[in-house]
């Protein structure tokens, strides 16, 4: 039991202000929960770092009132999608694959998909959108503040930081602790969490840099060109890597390194070099901003919680940035958590419900490990396709490129190794699947007794609607009067949402007279909301009278397949599932 009397007091204390942090401060005062973020830093990002931000993030930031300051500060889909690959920007070009949703039947995907759109947003133009609004609905944020320790009892967690500007120690009282301190996380560490995988499988340096580079990209646009280039042999990424974080004067050199042999002086010349190097242009002025080395990791926590402490984001999954997976998985992260906390908090869900957290969320993380891992091997086989990795003379590499444009059976079939390794990076660039096709199986979702048909096609490649409890409700355009919505912005802000069809009165009633009352929604002629456009292939059970409840991060947690039961029906049916989803059953 705690005796001794803490310097502050608050519901939940997170460590950290990135990604992860931020959105757990967002979503927790937009939910009306007392917060405090610390962090030992004395600013936000200073560095564009995390920077792809696909469509299930951006439901999320719609939902938590943010999508359209996103919006306004990101570069737009259509600037992200020509992935190319060449010699150096001002050299000679190898292939290009659309990416990012660029692709028009990818397009259509994506238009199905979703009311968002994905979009490129550097982490530190992202970092203050979500932090502004947390402060703004109630969050205290604390700069230059170090977590030191943490001490947990039954009631609680009590916190040690140092504040960095006084050079003295003082203790947060929190009834919940979230580790959100990335990938070398001493709350994690000191939690406990046991974790799966190693850290430092290869080494990468980030050189930020100002150039105009207009006439080499404005015609291809694209968040990425790799470039092949004698030297970048070795590190996570296999080659340069010249990423676009403002079209087209900010830019970011990913090269690679020889862990082994340790990252290199990263002195302003040295940067430069390497940003020269890939360029292929002496003439045009460059400004190195900053660099910095860090390690590729292949790490995933089991567990994402020990007691009173949570942890979220790159404390739990760290991975190289392939496949634009990690602010994403980190937000995501922390908006499953944000709304078991409040319920907890306020008495209506039981502890129970929190161990749902690593249930839903781990097997996400250990997933997006994996793939992002996989992605940057999936790059090799384009440069083996040009004999590229193999070591040997800059000028024998020049001479293996310019092969491939020969009139013999050799080049052809070099061409054609070419075309198919530049084709298969769609595992990294299109992977509609990985961003949408999440599913949850925990006790805070209720199976329907039905077996699970799988997917169709590649759960990677190809997002997959389903309705099945414990599945992101799909999107359907829906019309109220003048207005018309996605079914997604009728679920969320923080509660359930009970969504029936024709016939649903006794289910609604049922809703209205639970404690908290379930929010809902009637669609169907002459109900609450239309479908517009026949989208019911996504909604069938709804356009069959059927019965859906969706959690408030906009799963579905339940679902009958007729609105046709009785009072006494409806009301026992609801009951027991949401005493099982909040852990009172």
């Amino acid at each position: 039991m705690h005796t001794v009397e803490p310097d502050v007091v608050t519901d939940v204390l997170i460590v950290g202000s990135g990604p992860a942090g931020a959105s757990a401060a967002l979503a927790l005062s937009t939910y009306g929960v007392p917060n405090i973020v610390v962090t030992r830093y004395a600013r936000l990002a200073d560095t564009p770092r995390a920077h792809i931000t696909n469509q299930r993030t951006m439901e999320v930031l719609r939902d938590l009132g943010v999508e359209d300051e996103v919006v306004a500060k990101a570069t737009p889909q259509h600037l992200m999608g020509d992935t190319t690959f060449c010699t150096s920007l001002a050299g000679e070009e190898l292939g290009r694959v659309r990416s990012w949703g660029n692709d028009p039947l990818v397009q259509a995907a994506h238009e199905l998909a979703s009311p968002t759109r994905m979009c490129d947003m550097p982490q530190h133009l992202m970092e203050p959108v979500l932090i502004d609004a947390a402060v703004a609905r109630g969050t205290h944020l604390r700069f230059s503040t170090v977590y030191k320790s943490f001490v947990q009892d039954a009631d609680g967690v009590t916190v040690t930081v140092e504040d960095r500007l006084r050079g003295d120690e003082y203790t947060i009282r929190a009834k919940y602790l979230i580790g959100a301190d990335g990938g070398r996380s001493q709350v994690a560490e000191d939690a406990g969490l046991p974790m799966g995988g190693q850290m430092g499988v290869a080494g990468s340096i980030n050189i930020v840099f100002d150039a105009d580079l207009t006439k080499y990209t404005a015609h291809r646009p694209s968040t990425l060109y790799w470039v092949l280039a004698p030297g970048a042999t070795v590190g996570g990424i296999g080659a340069g890597l010249v990423r676009c974080v403002r079209p087209w004067n900010e830019w970011l050199i990913v090269w690679g390194y020889d862990v082994t042999a340790g990252a290199p002086d990263l002195t302003t010349e040295y940067a430069e070099s390497v940003v020269r190097k890939l360029i292929g242009d002496d003439d045009i002025p460059v400004t190195v901003k900053s660099s910095s080395a860090w390690t590729v990791n292949e790490m995933y926590a089991e567990t994402y919680s020990a007691g009173r402490v949570f942890c979220a984001g790159d404390a739990t999954h760290r991975h190289p940035p392939s496949n634009g997976l990690g602010s994403n998985t980190s937000i995501q992260d922390s908006y499953n958590l944000a709304w078991k906390l409040k319920l907890v908090l306020d008495g209506t869900a039981s502890p129970r419900l929190l161990d749902t957290y690593t249930a839903e969320r781990a097997p996400i993380g250990r997933q997006i490990v994996t793939r992002a891992n996989k992605s940057i091997g999936e790059t090799a086989p384009v440069f083996e396709a040009l004999d590229g990795l193999s070591p040997q003379t800059p000028e024998q590499l020049w001479a293996n490129i310019a092969a491939r444009k020969d009139a013999t059976e050799a080049a052809e079939k070099q061409r054609a190794r070419l075309r198919e390794a530049i084709a298969f990076k769609v595992y990294e660039f299109n992977a509609h699947g990985v961003d949408l096709n999440q599913r949850y199986a925990s006790e805070a979702i209720v199976p329907d007794g039905t077996p699970d048909p799988g997917f169709d096609r590649d759960p990677e490649l190809y997002h997959q609607p389903s309705t099945r409890p414990g599945a992101r409700l799909p999107h359907a355009w829906l019309t109220s009067g003048t207005r018309t919505l996605s079914t997604l912005d009728t679920v969320g802000q923080g509660r359930f949402t009970l969504i029936t069809g024709i016939g649903g009165d006794h289910w609604t009633r049922a809703a209205e007279a639970q404690d908290p009352a379930i929010t809902t929604v009637a669609i169907g002629p002459g109900r609450q909301y239309e479908d517009p456009y026949g989208d019911w292939a996504r909604l069938s059970e709804i356009a069959d009278g059927g019965v859906l409840l969706v959690r408030p991060d906009g799963y579905v947690a339940f679902r009958h397949a007729t609105a046709a039961a009785s009072a006494e029906d409806a009301e026992r049916l609801l009951t027991a599932a949401l005493r099982r989803i909040l852990g009172h059953a």
